[in-house]
């Protein structure tokens, strides 16, 4: 499924709300700082409402739905205003884009409330691309580049397409296809802590398919997808790592420019 197949893009708005998710908050903050650089180049302003907390896709996807729909519903209100709710996380806005409307099936005034915002939450790279219409500048060397898609942000978002789109727009940098690229990498949420030693073995098909690229780098959209990958370079003494996809678009197109890091 192409979650961006028959979808009408809006005008690009004055203000947004980021969903930071949880493992940028815990994890990757640079990357949520990023993705906010990103979107004020644009000249929007980025709303962060303090209480938001998990999407609840790791209680949806291991089948709680009654926990699922509590954390789902703790984050229905914090977006009050009509703007578009930007995730830097293909599965997470997959989770908020599709799965909400259904956890609430049987309460209408919910799903009515879960659709309103799912139609507004947008993934970054699709959000920049598709609404705001970036053009990106790049003042970073000649670079090797692999990209990975989250399986979420592929089969549900479609928004493989939109990573890549940005990172042809970067003339130094040469985007280069690797086997299994559209497989899984083995982390899954739940599934890597289940299933770790087939969780283990998908990761390490993924790392050896990176590394026989060549690439400099890799960048994901996901950070779970990212974290799972380096964890498994680190543990093998590779010396390639990855980036969340903001963080290396502001590497290469604003923090390159002389712009604050």
């Amino acid at each position: 499924m192409d979650g961006s197949e028959h979808r009408r893009y809006p005008e690009k708005p004055a203000r947004v709300y980021l969903f930071g998710t949880c493992l940028i908050d815990l994890f990757c903050p640079q990357a949520g700082l990023d993705a906010v650089r990103l979107l004020e180049r644009e000249g929007i302003e980025v709303i962060f409402p303090a209480d938001q907390t998990c999407c609840g896709q790791p209680a949806h996807s291991s089948g709680f739905p009654d926990q699922a729909r509590a954390v789902a519903l703790a984050q229905l209100r914090l977006f009050p205003e009509p703007w578009p709710v930007i995730v830097p996380s293909g599965s997470c806005a997959g989770t908020m884009r599709h799965h909400y409307p259904k956890m609430f099936a049987d309460d209408p005034l919910l799903q009515a409330e879960a659709q309103a915002l799912a139609d507004r939450v947008f993934e970054l790279s699709e959000f920049l691309l598709e609404v705001a219409r970036v053009r990106l500048s790049d003042h970073g060397p000649r670079e090797r580049v692999a990209l990975h898609t989250s399986c979420a942000a592929r089969r549900e978002m479609g928004t493989h397409l939109h990573a890549r789109a940005l990172l042809d727009q970067l003339p130094a940098v040469e985007v280069v296809v690797h086997a299994h690229e559209a497989e899984c990498c083995g982390f899954g949420g739940t599934f890597s802590l289940k299933h770790p030693a087939i969780s283990g073995a998908m990761a390490g098909d993924k790392v050896d398919a990176l590394q026989e690229t060549g690439a400099t780098t890799f960048v994901s959209a996901d950070c779970g997808c990212m974290l799972n990958l380096n964890h498994t370079l680190q543990k093998r003494g590779g010396s390639l790592q990855g980036q969340h996809l903001a963080s290396f678009l502001w590497q290469r197109c604003g923090a390159g420019a002389g712009e604050p890091r």
